[in-house]
């Protein structure tokens, strides 16, 4: 390809689009390779779970018969678990039976979660007993009154027994690719989690795309313990591996012992992992005690990947790294670096546009594309970009423009081989370890704070995790001032951990803009420079 002179990469149609839904991707793979090794299921002190691909599609056959017996196609149905293989079985079943995934972060506490069920129009609920010492049970029975819609609660526990014992149906419904597959809970561009609806035909041909330029090599085992109710778990991961007709060894939990052991035991070719697991794997005391010599490539995203990450897995068992960059409303990876990319592109460039989707760097005010090497906000046009948010028409509005094009809300520049390097967020995010939180849903709560007139929460660079929350707040002085610890707990009861401040600070006002908006970047500096008290 000719060297660009603008920062615009047109669409490589040279690959098409895979025109068919998510049920379908996996009777293929069942048909063609029915007695190879579909799905591990690992998890520390406990024997694995294995499915091969015959068997995987029978439990999805049977789920949908299940599932039709007490829905409709269309119907929105919510899975609230951690990576237990359940969850598989379900995502292929409610895809053949025409219903609609809506995939819930087990970490969502009570409000979090009705806030889900009602969004998403659900009208089921399928959860775990228990995860990490929270009742989840518990806390689908307190949510139930708020959301009347739902009228099935199932717990997973025992559910694979009822399936197997259900008939097969002689003919499922005829599901279009175009059709929704699932529904992924995302900041957008601006504001709070919305409502991403995605298609089959996005989520299968991604996957397939994503893995093909990770390795061509067929039939390969890929071990991660990225999250399923996200579209790098269920998506890149799980169909990615259905595409290949390869082994998915996934963990229950992300736990740096089990998952180096899986690699070793299933002589894993690929891992799959954001930043933290990558670190937390690594500096594993018993390292060099895992033969890992299987391991090939080291695919990364969610966060930009330090230098020594990358020397780090070269020296450990000589894997490479590809890294990738997208986000749930493209399905959701948009460039990717390959394997046999530089180690300065694999650092420090997100790579190039994978086919079938059109790229450019544009002008944040004026929408015009800027030219090569020039930041702007990078947008997509394609096949992986998202229905729309469910029932916010406003919101894909702003999302999507009248081009059809979907702007990220991130900046970054293109250079002329069509690499695209990611420079900063137009959205105020923050991305800890790979998982996205937004400040504005944690400002809400605490200015609930009987002590607290307003707060401000932010991301700090953080070495093992890239960023770490953190909350300035101002005090009320007609309260007794709370203490971090207080502060801590009460947020602790009303949102996932992971979305609890690291650190904390007193603010008597803010530096704002001359609209008015809070200049996050510099209480950020009065932080680093010890200006702000901590509380």
């Amino acid at each position: 390809m000719r060297a660009l002179t603008e920062s615009s990469w047109p669409a490589d149609t040279s690959r098409p689009v895979l025109d068919i839904s998510v049920g379908e991707l996996l009777e293929q793979a069942a048909a063609e390779v029915p007695d190879r090794l579909a799905l591990v299921s690992v998890a520390p002190e406990r024997e694995a779970r294995t499915w091969t691909y015959a068997e995987l599609c029978d439990d999805a056959e049977r789920a949908a018969a299940w599932l039709l017996d007490r829905f409709r196609p269309g119907e929105h149905v919510a899975v609230w678990a951690p990576n237990v293989p359940e969850w598989i079985v379900l995502q292929y079943g409610a895809a053949l039976s025409g219903l609609v995934l809506v995939t819930a972060n087990p970490a969502l506490r009570g409000p979090e979660l009705e806030y889900v069920l009602d969004r998403s129009h659900a009208v089921g609920i399928f959860f775990v007993d228990s995860f990490r010492g929270s009742d989840m049970a518990a806390l689908v029975r307190a949510a139930l009154p708020a959301v009347p819609a739902v009228r099935e609660p199932i717990a997973l526990e025992g559910w694979l027994g009822q399936v197997r014992c259900t008939a097969k149906r002689a003919e499922l419904p005829d599901v279009d690719p175009r059709s929704a597959t699932q529904i992924q809970f995302t900041s957008g561009t601006t504001g709070g989690a919305k409502p991403a609806v995605l298609s089959h035909r996005a989520m299968v041909t991604n996957a397939a795309f994503v893995r093909d330029r990770c390795t061509e090599a067929r039939a390969a085992t890929f071990a991660t313990a990225l999250p399923l109710f996200h579209t790098a778990g269920c998506g890149l991961a799980g169909m990615g591996s259905v595409h290949q007709r390869g082994t998915l060894v996934i963990g229950e939990i992300f736990d740096p012992t089990t998952m180096l052991a899986a690699i070793q035991n299933y002589r894993a070719e690929i891992f799959g992992g954001v930043p933290a697991m990558l670190h937390a794997m690594l500096a594993h005391p018993a390292l060099a005690g895992f033969d890992l010599g299987s391991l090939k490539v080291v695919m990364s995203g969610g966060d930009a990947v330090p230098p020594a990450l990358v020397d780090g897995w070269a020296t450990a068992c000589g894997a490479v790294t590809s890294a990738v960059y997208g986000q749930t409303e493209l399905g959701p990876i948009v460039c990717q670096t390959r394997p046999t990319d530089s180690r300065e592109d694999n650092l420090f460039t997100a790579g190039q546009p994978l086919p079938q989707v059109e790229v450019s760097i544009r002008d944040p005010v004026t929408g015009a594309v800027q030219a090569v090497g020039v930041e702007g906000e990078i947008c997509a046009r394609g096949y992986q970009q998202m229905i729309g948010y469910l029932d916010m028409p406003a919101e894909t509005a702003r999302a999507i423009d009248a081009d059809g094009r979907l702007h990220t809300g991130d900046l970054g520049t293109m250079d002329a081989r069509g690499y695209v390097r990611v420079t900063g967020r137009l959205k105020d995010l923050i991305i800890r370890g790979g998982e996205n939180i937004y400040p504005r849903e944690i400002e809400e709560v605490l200015a609930a704070h009987p002590a607290i007139t307003d707060a401000v929460v932010l991301g700090l660079p953080d070495p093992a995790w890239g960023e770490s929350v953190a909350a300035v707040v101002r005090l009320d002085p007609a309260q007794q001032s709370p203490a971090s610890d207080e502060l801590h707990d009460y947020l602790r009861a009303r949102l996932a951990p992971h979305k609890t401040p690291k650190s904390w600070f007193i603010g008597e006002s803010w530096p704002m803009t001359a609209l008015g908006k809070v200049q996050k970047f510099r209480l950020r500096d009065q932080i680093a420079n010890g200006e702000l008290r901590p509380l």
